[in-house]
């Protein structure tokens, strides 16, 4: 009871231990770190579950009339996206809502926290919290990911960015006596954040550890204490120990093909002479460009020339081309539905006929997809088979040679070759069918052969040997050239599609266009084509890209090896920096001329592979 000195009147005031408001009667629970997680009950948004989206369910009818069940994904009405509850959304850390500092940049978002000014008071509570935060952003920043947002979703991060990050994880753990295994965490990373990540790797070496990378980036093997050089070729011509030994033994071996392109007794050749923009080259030029961290640019690609675009990562080379210009082109070519594309005005779409993006993503997602069905060399081999005597006798077609229909099939395994064993609460188990033993044809299949082999014996063929089996089938000649050309010789024709890498899947879809008639007004789109190729494969590579552009096509490409930007006709320089200090046009010209730009990160350590 409180009473007033200038009434006499009692005045009666509530007071209650509880987070609630008596008058409006609004309650909130005891602050504690499950509430500020999404993937807590506690912290979750009801109405989204912590996803942030909402999806929807629903059917539509496909060309032939067999339901198909779709889903289509809206942002949560409550949350908007930020997927914890309204209470958990209403906490302010100064000025700051924890949505509101995930949405930062790492860097963005360090430099908030550095430049806190704490009472001592909030220094002695939250001072060494604060110092752990900064040092944690720190070990991002040391492995270059320092351009991500911190609520980016994880399934939208490349590979080399998910194994920075777990990296930076094992940075801020003081261990000692334990094995890393790395493969290609330079992927997707600039040559001039290159540094920062040896540096971090040496760290953890230095603290008692061992670490093992699986690399191909010239800078990284350089630093390397101990080198194995596997082969001397790919699949079966490979998995032999070539050298073993320090850098300089590796430089010396003889048979050693690392050793000689390190030691530059080979190399991949500058062009002689380069495609040059000329008074009657045809341009494509977006304005207004904005979507993600672009400002607003005006991006002007010539057409018929090598293109690449470099910068650092996350300087909005992906966003530019992969999100803007391929949905504009595939809207305007093919009038697919993409969605409202961020961009001003756009000319010269005309003046190409054809657009193609061949990324990384996997060319079937079954053991039943291969790379016969998948660069249609398997429907003139089941002709060819179809077309032999034994099988006009017996009355077999084309469908008899297919594994994925009934009739020339094993009907154990259904034509997979392998049985699924279902382990409840295990991971599926999948073992050899016991029928055909693998070979996924049943014994009358079999019993058909050209030139000695049966159906499953040519998927068993390497590309390299079924090139030479079928020199004298025209269509089969032909596309099984193409695939050797791209470097995947070694590949199975049956090999699942799902055991094939990254590299390997984008490098067979650019088999499979140039298996195709050119039309000379193409416009071919590859995000890092490097990525697990040898200097070897990076010179065949390179040699695809200069055809293809020799035929009057486009060819852009984002990339950070320095091998194959040396040899561009023209560059795209972006930057200056990741994330929201990025998203400019740097620079333009030839790899000459980006070198000679001072504000160029590119150009600087381009210089070197130009003299």
């Amino acid at each position: 009871i409180l009473v007033s000195e200038k009434s006499d009147q009692d005045q009666e005031i509530i007071f209650s231990d509880k987070y609630a408001c008596a008058n409006c009667g609004i309650s909130y629970p005891e602050p504690e770190p499950r509430l500020f997680s999404f993937n807590s009950p506690k912290g979750a948004c009801p109405t989204c579950d912590g996803l942030g989206y909402e999806e929807e369910e629903f059917e539509e009818e496909d060309e032939d009339g067999n339901l198909q069940l779709y889903f289509d994904t809206h942002e949560c009405p409550d949350c908007h996206g930020e997927r914890l509850r309204q209470e958990a959304r209403s906490f302010r850390f100064y000025d700051k809502t924890l949505p509101e500092l995930s949405n930062l940049a790492i860097s963005e978002c360090q430099k908030w926290f550095e430049h806190l000014s704490l009472t001592e008071r909030e220094k002695t509570i939250a001072g060494g919290l604060i110092q752990e935060i900064i040092e944690r952003f720190d070990f991002l920043n040391r492995v270059g990911v320092n351009y991500l947002q911190l609520s980016r979703p994880s399934q939208t991060l490349s590979g080399g960015e998910s194994q920075r990050i777990r990296l930076a994880t094992q940075i801020g753990k003081s261990m000692v006596g334990v094995i890393y295994v790395l493969d290609e965490p330079s992927i997707g990373l600039h040559p001039r954040d290159h540094a920062r990540l040896l540096k971090s790797l040496e760290q953890i070496k230095d603290r008692g550890n061992t670490i093992i990378v699986v690399e191909h980036d010239r800078e990284t093997i350089e630093c390397a204490d101990w080198l194995l050089d596997i082969g001397p070729g790919a699949g079966e011509h490979g998995g032999k120990l070539i050298a073993a030994g320090t850098l300089p033994e590796i430089l010396s071996h003889p048979k050693s093909l690392t050793g000689q392109y390190l030691s530059n007794q080979k190399g991949i050749p500058i062009p002689k002479k380069r495609r040059k923009i000329q008074a009657d080259t045809s341009w494509i030029k977006i304005q207004g460009a904005h979507h993600n961290n672009l400002k607003n640019i005006n991006f002007d690609l010539p057409l018929g020339l090598f293109t690449i675009l470099t910068g650092v990562s996350g300087s909005g080379k992906s966003s530019l081309v992969i999100d803007t210009l391929y949905p504009l082109l595939m809207e305007h070519l093919y009038d697919s539905e993409v969605g409202e594309l961020q961009y001003q005005k756009a000319f010269g779409l005309d003046q190409i006929d054809k657009v193609v993006d061949i990324d990384q993503s996997p060319i079937g997602r079954t053991p039943r997809s291969n790379p016969a069905t998948y660069t249609d060399l398997f429907a003139p081999i089941r002709d060819l088979f179809a077309a032999l005597p034994e099988s006009q006798v017996r009355g077999y077609k084309p469908g008899r040679f297919s594994f994925n229909v009934k009739g020339g099939r094993c009907e154990t395994c259904e034509g997979d070759g392998v049985r699924k064993i279902e382990m409840h609460f295990l991971p599926n188990v999948y073992v050899q069918c016991e029928t055909c033993k693998g070979l996924r044809y049943n014994q009358e299949t079999l019993e058909i052969r050209y030139k000695g082999k049966s159906i499953a014996d040519v998927l068993a063929m390497t590309a390299e040997d079924a090139l030479e089996f079928f020199d004298a089938v025209p269509i089969l000649k032909h596309r099984l050239t193409v695939l050797n050309s791209v470097g995947l010789g070694y590949v199975r024709l049956g090999q699942s599609a799902t055991t094939l890498s990254g590299g390997e899947a984008q490098r067979m879809k650019l088999a499979k266009e140039l298996s195709k008639r050119s039309t000379g007004q193409t416009l071919y789109i590859l995000d890092e084509p490097s990525t697990g190729l040898h200097f070897e494969d990076v010179q065949k590579l390179v040699s695809i890209f200069h055809q293809l552009a020799e035929q009057g096509n486009t060819v852009v490409v984002i990339e950070h090896n320095l091998d194959i930007i040396k040899t561009a006709d023209y560059i795209i320089d972006m930057g200056p920096e990741g994330g929201a200090a990025g998203g400019e046009i740097i620079a333009t010209g030839t790899p000459e001329q980006i070198c000679r730009n001072s504000q160029s990160h590119t150009g600087k350590f381009l210089k070197s592979y130009l003299t």
